[in-house]
């Protein structure tokens, strides 16, 4: 290759870096700009009279930049999802609006906004299943499981085994001190504890969960319409499942009481 010829093509390549860089640059740009614009839309919203018109627009355009933000940047985290799933519970859409603090839950479980809106939101649908009394001793006591997120029990165990290090150092340098053995054999049964519940939840984020965002829908028995209803009342927005299979546009799902129904897959969306 000649030098002429080398020279124009590291100068293609150049210009080409530089067009990319700057067009990165102005989609960033346009990122940060429409996420301010959901925000001002929000605030406005909020700022504005209750249960008026003008509301119901500002939540809408707060709403749709959110999204348009999450769907065509493909940008996910816990703050986005939170802020889009506030504006669906103030413009009273329960169902959109507990699917996305569920999303920002998987993104930050710490989050203690996250968790208390959540629960909020669930106290405000229609549906309110309860949970079987096996269940309620099960997260009484395995509290750590149900209550504390993965990242916070896997500090935890690191912390465990921290302390299992020390103590057998203090044991090899100073002799078997009783003490030392309890905080060992006590911090050996704690980690033992909380390893096997990251693992439990590790080998559960296979599972797939799904919030109704219909206003009511009818679960079947059967994939199809002629099979008799699972339930004696529809569900509702916001209900909460877990899939079991999907069959075409039909899901298959089991709720928190273990009931088991199928309904259209237009008529909810997977967390």
């Amino acid at each position: 290759m000649k030098k002429c010829e080398i020279l124009i093509l590291l100068a293609g390549v150049i210009l080409l870096s530089v067009a990319v860089g700057t067009q990165a640059d102005l989609s960033n740009e346009q990122v940060y700009s429409l996420f301010r614009q959901a925000n001002e839309a929000f605030s406005e919203a909020n700022a504005a009279k209750a249960d008026s018109a003008q509301t119901e627009k500002l939540y809408e355009k707060a709403i749709l930049s959110y999204e348009k933000i999450i769907r065509d940047e493909q940008i996910e985290n816990a703050k986005l999802y939170y802020n889009l799933a506030n504006a669906y519970f103030l413009n009273r859409d329960i169902g959109r609006a507990i699917l996305n603090y569920r999303r920002a839950e998987r993104l930050d479980g710490d989050n203690a906004d996250i968790q208390k809106n959540l629960a909020f939101a669930r106290s405000r649908r229609i549906d309110q299943v309860k949970v079987k009394t096996e269940k309620r001793i099960l997260q009484t006591l395995f509290f750590w499981h149900y209550d504390f997120s993965v990242k916070t029990r896997f500090l935890l165990s690191l912390i465990c085994v921290g302390i299992i290090c020390i103590s057998c150092t203090i044991m090899i340098w100073l002799g078997r001190r009783g003490w030392a053995v309890i905080i060992a054999v006590i911090s050996a049964i704690l980690l033992v504890g909380l390893t096997s519940s990251v693992a439990v939840d590790v080998q559960g984020q296979e599972k797939v969960c799904g919030v109704i965002i219909a206003e009511e829908v009818v679960a079947y028995q059967g994939d199809g319409q002629n099979y008799p209803a699972s339930f004696k009342d529809p569900l509702h927005a916001g209900m909460e499942f877990d899939l079991i299979q999907r069959r075409g546009d039909w899901l298959h799902i089991k709720l928190s009481d273990n009931s088991l129904g199928w309904i259209r897959d237009t008529s909810a969306e997977l967390i």
